[in-house]
């Protein structure tokens, strides 16, 4: 299938991320005071500094677990934090069981967070929980979706965490009213949006069989990922206009799946990358993914034709302006990454980051 080209010229090599990838002391430097409103979801109005705390693939196994309460103390304690994102899979894929005692240990975790907690669900927690040659129980995925949406979203449009913010969410939408961890919220000319798209090739590695007697009862997976997959085209459009019609001056996609994971089975994210990237190009400035899934922190340009994951996905767009943010996650270093928005420093320089280790 031809590639789609774009003729769109950037400013600046076409570089829309500055990135500032260094690893950063556990200790913050100065003390500020949140300064974002909680209450508005589209904040039109903000210009100064907004910083997320991002991380992902978290807690993974016993020590982790351990790890977590000196961890989400660590971003509680950084002065400069004011939102926090977990980009999904609060648990390992295998030798994990997707019970509900365990799903409750992680909200309770997730209630010590002083900032707002955005969360949006990973594939260990759902995806993969008929998996019982791995430990994880047997269980219908759909069913555990559900159970998910439950606890960590008891109120739509609401944060987690200590100090609530209120969001977009598409649970608004009567069309595409269960997808309620998909949110959208403006800060510092930025619009910020999660989307439910997956790891296991976005839910078309197959589920196996047998499963549960319960599982007539709750969507198959080819209906489900075929109504999420609707859904997340919905959400991103709904995105990209809001960008546009507040003149917004870039756009952070949060996701679990890492969309170019060359180890696995990529086919299923085909689509949404060729939607992300004409869109990107069509809104011309600075976009970034912000993505968990393969583990390791990496910053690339997936859709620059220079890159070696370019033709990982036979249609992808040329998109320059579209640079992505792999969070560390699994049994490597504890860390977080702390994110910067700055729409004083223009377009090369909107965003930065740093990674802030545990140890």
């Amino acid at each position: 299938m031809p590639r789609a080209r774009s003729t769109l010229s950037l400013a600046a090599a076409c570089i829309a991320v500055a990135a500032c990838a260094r690893e950063m002391p556990s200790t913050p430097d100065r003390a500020t005071a949140p300064s974002f409103t909680t209450g508005t979801p589209l904040n039109t109005g903000s210009k100064e500094t907004y910083t997320l705390a991002v991380f992902g693939d978290f807690p993974y196994g016993n020590q982790k677990i351990a790890e977590m309460p000196d961890f989400f103390a660590l971003i509680n304690s950084d002065p400069k934090v004011d939102i926090v994102v977990h980009l999904g899979d609060i648990k390992s894929g295998s030798n994990s069981p997707c019970t509900d005692e365990y799903f409750a240990k992680i909200d309770s975790a997730f209630a010590t967070f002083r900032d707002p907690l955005v969360y949006t669900p990973g594939d260990n927690e759902w995806v993969d929980c008929h998996v019982a040659s791995k430990n994880n129980g047997l269980y219908t995925p759909t069913e555990r979706l559900e159970a998910v949406r439950k606890l960590f979203f008891p109120v739509a449009g609401q944060t987690l965490g200590g100090r609530k913010k209120q969001l977009l969410t598409q649970a608004d939408d009567p069309a595409n009213s269960v997808y309620v961890e998909n949110v959208i919220w403006m800060e510092s000319q930025v619009v910020f949006a999660t989307l439910n798209i997956q790891g296991s090739n976005d839910d078309l590695a197959a589920w196996g069989s047998p499963l549960p007697p319960d599982a007539a009862n709750y969507p198959s997976q080819s209906a489900e990922r075929a109504a999420r997959s609707q859904a997340n085209s919905v959400w991103l459009e709904k995105t990209f206009a809001l960008a546009r019609d507040n003149s917004a001056a870039g756009v952070v996609l949060a996701f679990q799946a890492d969309m170019w994971d060359a180890t696995s089975s990529l086919n299923g994210f085909d689509d949404v990358v060729t939607h992300i990237g004409n869109l990107a190009i069509a809104f011309g400035k600075p976009v970034l993914l912000l993505e968990g899934d393969s583990h390791l922190f990496r910053v690339d340009q997936p859709y620059l034709p220079s890159s070696p994951l370019f033709s990982l996905h036979p249609s992808t767009p040329v998109a320059p302006n579209v640079t992505r943010l792999v969070v560390e996650g699994d049994g490597n270093r504890t860390e977080y990454t702390r994110l910067t928005v700055d729409p004083r420093q223009g377009a090369n320089g909107l965003f930065s980051w740093e990674r802030v280790p545990l140890h």
